[in-house]
């Protein structure tokens, strides 16, 4: 509410206005200079009266007082902003060096597995057997051709796939699978996962930064079927009698859990493999489906 004026308030600032015309001041200056405050208060000596001396003296001294903090106050301000600057970059720089360690250790885990599956490889696969009965000790066989890709390389895998045998549908129905974590549904009991059609669609948008064509959602859909084996279940899922119908494919826990354990990276299963890989052929290491 803006403040209302009076006669006295008048009187007060003709009165400010009279003192400051007799000290030679200007009432509107924004910032009073204190030394020159104080000159011309050594110049009106016993000019004014005692009492009006000892005010301004004072008038001076709190002036001087509240420069002084404001000078402190803005210094507090600047040291303020700069620990909180160096705060921020540290901790910028802490992220980033806590991500280049993780992705290092990640790197290492790779590299130690590489070493040892193949020290153990030579020592079990002496006449270069494929078979599951040759794998290194306590490497699991695959259980279908797509827990078999999704534990090699994949940069071999969409080498193999995408640029020798024209069959990219084949290599995006493994990577979608291998991105469950991402984009399928987990059970409420955890028992299992399972994707839908729009999943699939949102996770290939993903995949290829794009929409992908209704015909490549179906072909990846049905390829995921056909590699899958027994590992991919396709069936509908009805959540409540008045909801339609809805396609589904599914995997238990343990399933999709092992296709994102890397354990056929460094044992060079996909070596020479080109052709079975391009006539849609399982690798022996392959545990064939029970009847």
């Amino acid at each position: 509410m803006p403040r209302q004026t009076s006669p006295n308030d008048d009187d007060d600032t003709a009165t400010d206005q009279a003192l400051a015309d007799h000290l030679d001041m200007d009432i509107g200056q924004a910032e009073t200079d204190t030394d020159a405050l104080q000159a011309l208060i050594s110049d009106l000596d016993g000019d004014v009266s005692p009492l009006v001396s000892s005010v301004l003296e004072t008038l001076v001294k709190t002036i001087d007082d509240l420069h002084e903090r404001v000078a402190e106050l803005e210094a507090d301000l600047e040291q303020t902003h700069e620990v909180a600057t160096t705060a921020v970059g540290d901790a910028a720089t802490n992220d980033q060096r806590l991500d280049d360690l993780e992705a290092k250790q990640e790197t290492t885990r790779d590299v130690a597995k590489s070493a040892i599956a193949k020290a153990q490889q030579l020592e079990a696969d002496t006449d270069q057997q494929e078979d599951a009965e040759q794998l290194p000790e306590g490497i699991e066989p695959s259980t279908s051709p797509l827990d078999f890709f999704a534990n090699c390389r994949q940069s071999k895998v969409k080498t193999m796939f995408v640029e020798r045998s024209n069959r990219q549908n084949t290599y995006r129905a493994i990577s979608i699978a291998k991105r469950w974590p991402e984009f399928a549904t987990t059970r409420t009991d955890g028992s299992g996962v399972f994707m839908t059609k729009s999943d699939m669609e949102t996770a290939l948008t993903a995949e290829l930064g794009k929409e992908p064509h209704r015909q490549t959602i179906k072909r990846v859909w049905e390829t995921l079927v056909d590699i899958g084996g027994d590992d991919i279940v396709e069936k509908t899922r009805q959540v409540g009698r008045d909801q339609t119908q809805t396609d589904i494919l599914a995997m238990d826990m343990a399933t999709a859990e092992g296709l994102l354990e890397k354990r056929y990276i460094g044992l060079d299963l996909l070596e020479n493999s080109d052709h079975k890989a391009a006539t849609g052929g399982v690798t022996p290491v392959v545990v064939e489906s029970s009847p």
